[in-house]
C-alpha cells in the first residue's frame, strides 16, 4: 500500500512537471511568434526608407503609434481576463506589429550589424536568464521587488532625460543603458519563475489557459525587447 502511494505521488508530480512544461513551452511560443512579428515587419518598413522618414518626420503619426503602442499593452495588461481568448491573441500580435512599425526607425539611427549584434546578444542573455528562471529552486522575489524599484528609476530619468537631452548622452547615458540591461535581466529571471506559477491556475487547453500564457508571452517579450533596446543603446554605432 505504501509503494501504491509513492507511485501515484510520483504519477501526480510528473504529470504536473508535464503539464507546467507545456504550459511554459507555450509562454515561449507566444512570445516568440510576437518578436519574430516584430522584426519582420521592421526590416520589410526599413527597406523603404522613404516610408521609414515618413515615419519619423510626420510628428502626428510617429507619437500616435507611440500612444497607440502604451494604450494597447496598458489595456491588455488591464482587461486580459475579461477578453476572450482570441481578443487577446489578436491584441498581443496586433501590439508587436505597432513596436514593429516604430522600431523601424532603428535602420535610419544605427549601422545594420549593430542591430544584429545587440539582438543576438540580447535573445543570448534573454535565453540563459530565463532558463535559470526556470529551473532554479530559490525564490527570485527579492530580485523581482529590487528590480521594480530600478524600473521606476529608470522611467523618471527618462522623463527628466525628455526636458534636458544632454542627461541621455556622455557617462549618464552610459549608466543609465548599463542600468537598464541589468534590470531587465533580473525581471526576466523573475517573470519566468512567477509565469511558470501559473500553470496551475487553469484546466489546460481551456481559454483561462491562454489568456495567462498570452499574458506570460506579452511579459517575457516586454523584457526581451527591452533588453535589446538597452544593449543596442549601449553597444550600437550609429550611422
Amino acid at each position: 500500500m505504501e509503494l501504491g502511494n509513492k507511485g501515484i505521488i510520483h504519477g501526480e508530480h510528473t504529470h504536473s512537471a508535464e503539464s507546467k512544461a507545456r504550459f511554459m513551452s507555450s509562454v515561449y511560443r507566444w512570445m516568440t511568434m510576437g518578436v519574430a512579428l516584430t522584426g519582420f515587419i521592421a526590416y520589410m518598413i526599413s527597406l523603404d526608407q522613404q516610408l521609414v522618414m515618413t515615419i519619423l518626420s510626420n510628428k502626428i503619426l510617429f507619437y500616435g503609434l507611440i500612444i497607440a503602442q502604451f494604450g494597447l499593452v496598458i489595456y491588455l495588461s488591464a482587461r486580459i481576463q475579461k477578453m476572450s481568448a482570441t481578443a487577446a491573441v489578436t491584441s498581443f500580435l496586433a501590439y508587436a506589429s505597432l513596436n514593429g512599425i516604430t522600431f523601424s526607425i532603428f535602420s535610419m539611427i544605427y549601422t545594420g550589424a549593430s542591430i544584429q549584434n545587440a539582438f543576438i546578444a540580447a535573445a543570448c542573455s534573454f535565453a540563459g536568464l530565463s532558463f535559470f528562471g526556470l529551473v532554479t529552486k530559490r525564490d527570485l522575489g527579492p530580485v523581482g521587488t529590487f528590480c521594480h524599484m530600478g524600473l521606476w528609476g529608470l522611467i523618471i530619468f527618462s522623463l527628466i532625460s525628455f526636458f534636458i537631452p544632454s542627461l541621455r548622452g556622455g557617462q549618464m547615458g552610459m549608466i543609465y543603458s548599463m542600468g537598464g540591461i541589468l534590470i531587465f535581466a533580473g525581471l526576466t529571471a523573475y517573470d519566468t519563475q512567477k509565469i511558470k506559477s501559473y500553470s496551475s491556475l487553469h484546466p489546460e487547453g481551456s481559454d483561462g489557459a491562454t489568456k495567462f500564457q498570452i499574458m506570460g508571452a506579452l511579459t517575457l517579450y516586454l523584457d526581451f525587447i527591452n533588453l535589446f533596446l538597452f544593449i543596442l543603446r549601449l553597444m550600437g554605432k550609429r550611422r
